[in-house]
Order: C-alpha cells, then structure tokens, then sequence
C-alpha cells in the first residue's frame, strides 16, 4: 500500500554576496517555494517582509557590506511548515537587549524595527546563541 509521505522535506539553499541587490535573488527563491507550495497570500507576505528584513540585516550589521562575506539562506519545507535559516559571517548581536522601538523616544527611529515586525509576522523567531543566525517559521 503506497502512502502519501507528508513528513518528507525539500531543502532550499542559497548562499548571498553581501550587497543589498542579492535581495533579488531571495525574492525569486520565496515566490519559487510558495508557488511550489500554493502558499497563501498573507503568509507569502509575511514571509517576504520577514526574510527581507532578515537578510538586509544580515548584510548591512552582520556582514557590514563586505562582499567576501555570504549571507546563507536556507529554507526547509514541508506540507505543513517552511523553516527559514538566515545565517552571516558576523560576530553576531545582542539580541535580547533591543531598544523597543514602541517607546515614545523611539517612534521617530529610521531604524530599529526590523526584529520588533519579524517577531510579530513569523509564526516562530528563533536566534542562535551569538545572534548571526535567525530561524523564522511559517505555517503553510
């Protein structure tokens, strides 16, 4: 008897210069996995504004625009799930001491939301001891 295999996984790989037109290159590989996948439209979005986010980070205050250095992408994909890995050459930040960028002294900020709308539009926001690694999971 032939049994659909629903816990199987494809895994996406991606490895990115560290300039922000590699953004491209993630745009293309997120509406490759939710055509694939027949994501829907608020989590496709979801998904674009989080990894977006992420992967700017990763080159721009990870990676500080040295192209040598690679911005690795990696998404594992199920029926249910996409696990989003987002990994820089950096030395990592601190994560859990970030301004909250809801303050009052902080609403006219240009900068420092980016963590604060990824923790709020992923399903789970993991980071790795040093802080150059995020995993971001989204239901499907």
């Amino acid at each position: 008897m032939e049994q659909a295999n629903v816990h199987t996984s494809e895994l996406f790989t991606l490895q990115l210069p560290s300039k922000t037109e590699s953004i491209v290159q993630l745009e293309l590989l997120i509406e490759e996995i939710a055509d694939k996948y027949h994501v829907a439209e608020d989590t496709f979005a979801n998904m674009m504004t989080c990894l977006n986010e992420a992967v700017i980070n990763a080159i721009i205050h990870g990676n500080k625009l040295d192209e040598t250095k690679k911005v690795i992408i990696n998404a594992e994909v199920n029926q249910k799930r996409i696990i989003w890995t987002i990994t820089d050459e950096g030395t990592g930040f601190d994560y859990a001491n970030l301004a909250d960028p809801t303050a009052p002294e902080n609403l006219e900020n240009l900068t420092g939301r980016g963590v604060f709308i990824i923790k709020h539009l992923a399903d789970q926001c993991i980071f790795n001891t040093s802080g150059n690694t995020i995993e971001l999971h989204f239901k499907i």
